[in-house]
């Protein structure tokens, strides 16, 4: 902006940098708001990491980059590393406001912030499918209009960056009056909060303010890092591979690794100054990441199947076959990759709920393949749009399947014909078919909670979700929910029933389930898989 802009790479990082610290200082107050007490990609976290890929990407400028070098940095910074929804849409408001600068370079600074912010909720809002009032889309929305109101008044840069920061924080508490489910739970929109602390900062920090008790970005150079390899993997040892950075302050590592070592083996804890790679091999990687971020915060968390990554490096060793269209999907257990694997997938990614997959995770998975086009299945409702980025950013024709569970991407397989000649035709027909699925998912509450269809719910309980969204069912007893859970998923009215077993729920609990679901319904067919997927000790389907 003319009267008040970075001109270098330097001072950009600064800015984007001291920004995003602001938001990860107060991540889990973010993660506080997400009204879902279901374990899942959390709302500060996923924003939180895709501006940390903003910043890796410009600290790579030299210190005499062009504005439009830095702005085309940022924009692919923060697409390859979006994480969940939020994430994403994150990234398309920087995307909108990279286009908005370099588009009105010249003209007077506040025309610039409305040019940008006008630009970024285009593009955020075009983004999504379906655009709900009282979200981030809002917010952005309502920082926009406000930014054009103060360049038509004349302002100066500083009145109008102050109007949009009103504006957004005004814009903020007002979404629980736009949305039903934020007025339930008493609680703002958590994207919607986030974006106007990353603005409050980075207009600080532009203006030349301080930002109060903003923490000092050092960012972490790749040479201080150990790379840990990963063991040789077989039946006797633990199954996943579970690597992540930690930040922490006040961390002890010797006490750190006695408690990996009671849950797991191969455990390495490296670096200091707050910030450190942690390595275990373990059955339970959602405890290895409860007990850190009880501590500090985490980021690039990965967590491999040893099993599903033995096979997948085999099979990458062997030629890739060239194929018409090759399929993509996510899973997180690996029960559920070998069913898709043998419905026809040709490569799982791993991930899920508390662990989105990025889009570079979609991107990535492709180039192992070899394919003229692509279909991908994200199989949650937070990576959806991760698969669509993913989509518009390969070399070749993709189309997504916009599906929110497992059993959905089970269906749509059974419609995929590899030899189709029109790829959105043949993702239409699958999505039908994923469509007639009825989805329930049976989980612990994680907090203190509320439903319309239940009322209060205690951290704790045990809950029945029909497709992915509405919680219908809760209890104290995994199997009495799920059997209430079929029936409000219509089962008797279909004419097969799916039951995926998760990791914690034992053969002998799923042969007495399938017991009393067959008494239950005699005239269905009930086929019982181990997905083994983590945190959701049942899924269940109808069909």
């Amino acid at each position: 902006m003319s009267d008040s802009k970075p001109t270098t790479a330097a001072p950009a990082t600064a800015i984007i940098a001291g920004a995003a610290a602001a938001l990860k200082s107060r991540v889990e107050e973010v993660n506080r708001l997400n009204v879902f007490p279901v374990p899942d990609g959390d709302t500060g976290t996923n924003m939180s990491l895709t501006l940390e890929s903003v910043i890796a990407d410009v600290s790579k400028l030299s210190a005499d980059a062009s504005l439009a070098e830095i702005c085309k940095s940022a924009t692919h910074g923060s697409l390859m590393g979006a994480r969940g929804n939020s994430g994403v849409i994150l990234s398309q408001i920087i995307r909108g406001c990279c286009e908005g600068l370099v588009a009105s370079e010249g003209f007077e600074a506040a025309e610039r912030l409305a040019t940008s912010l006008e630009r970024a909720k285009e593009v955020a809002w075009q983004a999504v499918r379906k655009p709900v009032e009282g979200t981030i889309l809002t917010v952005i929305a309502d920082m926009a209009t406000a930014a054009r109101t103060a360049a038509d008044a004349g302002l100066d840069l500083e009145a109008a960056m102050d109007g949009v920061s009103a504006a957004a924080h005004e814009s903020v508490r007002r979404t629980p009056d736009l949305l039903p489910v934020l007025k339930e739970a008493n609680v703002v929109d958590a994207g919607g909060f986030g974006l106007a602390i990353v603005f409050d900062a980075f207009s600080a920090l532009l203006l030349g303010r301080e930002v109060a008790d903003m923490p000092q970005f050092e960012p972490m150079r790749s040479n201080e890092m150990v790379v840990v390899p990963v063991d040789d993997w077989n039946d006797d040892e633990f199954l996943y591979c579970t690597e992540f950075l930690f930040m922490g302050e006040n961390y002890c590592k010797d006490l750190a690794l006695d408690y990996l070592g009671t849950i797991g083996g191969s455990e390495l804890i490296v670096g200091d100054a707050g910030q450190y790679k942690v390595h275990v091999h373990t059955d339970n990687p959602a405890a290895v990441l409860a007990y850190h971020l009880e501590r500090g915060q985490l980021a690039e968390v990965h967590i491999h199947n040893m099993r599903q990554q033995q096979a997948q490096q085999a099979a990458e060793s062997a030629p890739v076959e060239h194929k018409p269209i090759a399929t993509i999907a996510v899973a997180s257990g690996p029960g559920l990759a070998d069913i898709l694997t043998s419905l026809g997938v040709d490569y799982v990614i791993t991930g899920g709920q508390t662990m989105n997959p990025s889009t570079q995770d979609f991107i990535d998975a492709a180039e192992k393949l070899s394919a003229d086009g692509f279909i991908l299945l994200p199989n949650n409702k937070n990576i959806v749009m991760a698969a669509q980025a993913a989509a518009t950013a390969l070399s070749v024709p993709a189309a997504v399947v916009p599906t929110t569970n497992v059993p959905a991407a089970f269906s749509a397989m059974l419609m995929f014909d590899p030899s189709s000649s029109d790829l959105d035709a043949l993702a239409e027909e699958m999505l039908e078919s994923a469509e007639e699925v009825h989805y329930g998912e049976v989980t612990t509450a994680i907090k203190n909670s509320k439903a319309p269809a239940v009322g209060d719910i205690k951290e704790g309980d045990i809950m029945g979700i029909v497709n992915s969204k509405d919680i219908e069912v809760t209890g104290t007893d995994v199997e009495a929910v799920a059997l209430e859970l079929l029936s409000k998923l219509n089962a008797s009215a279909c004419e097969n029933i799916t039951i995926l077993a998760g990791e914690d729920f034992s053969d002998e609990a799923l042969a007495a389930l399938v017991e009393k679901v067959q008494a239950a319904y005699p005239d269905l067919e009930v086929d019982e898989q181990r997905g083994d997927q983590p945190l959701y000790p049942l899924l269940l389907a109808c069909e």
